[in-house]
Parts: C-alpha cells; structure tokens; sequence
C-alpha cells in the first residue's frame, strides 16, 4: 500500500518496446503430415480378423458352432480376437477423424512403422 503522506511521483518513464518481438510466422505454420498408409493397413486387417475371430468365438460361445473341434477355442478366439478388434477399431477411428480434419486429431496419433 502506497504511503498518503509522500506526494506522488509524476513522472513516469516506460521503456519502449522493439517492432521485432523475435517471432516469426513460420514459426506457427504446421506442416502437412503425410497419410501412414502402412500403418492405416495394418489397422484395417487387425480390425478385420479381430472381427472374425470375435465373431466365431462368440458363435462358438452361445451354440451356434457345435463341432467338437471348436468347443474348446471358444474363448481363446474371443480374447485373441478382442486383442486384435481394439487397437484396430482404434487406429482407424483416428485415421478417419484425421483424414476429415476434426480438430484435434492429426495422422501423428498414429504410430508409423518407422
């Protein structure tokens, strides 16, 4: 809190600030990432045989599927098959909001082969 009984100071000296602030627009420009078409790939097939294998290993589940050979996979293709739809399922929901420009979402969420 300022003192009431010292008189105020009336002269005030401000330094005075440069034209050039040390940025650039180049600075702030985002460079166009290029399409992962291999990784993009390997999103579509794991989500595909995930798929599959999901799909017999619920069917194999329920009854649908009665061959003896196949009543003991049941659950072993259900939990390869949700190991393989997950990440799958995932990579190309980025991919697709990605490709569509939905801020927030650019095709570096998705990890290349590199």
């Amino acid at each position: 809190m300022r003192n009431p009984l010292k008189p105020k100071k009336t002269s005030r000296r401000f330094a005075e600030l440069q034209e050039d602030r040390g940025f650039s627009d180049a600075q702030f420009e985002t460079v166009e990432t290029p399409i992962p078409w291999n990784a993009i790939g390997l999103a579509v097939l794991l989500f595909v045989v995930g798929g599959v294998l999901l799909t017999v290993g619920i069917l194999v589940k329920i009854g649908q599927i009665t061959s003896d050979v196949w009543l003991a996979r049941g659950t072993a293709f259900i939990v390869l098959g949700s190991l393989m739809f997950i990440p799958g399922s995932y990579h190309l929901y980025i991919a697709y909001y990605a490709y569509y420009k939905y801020p927030g979402y650019d095709f570096n969420l998705i990890p290349d082969w590199d």
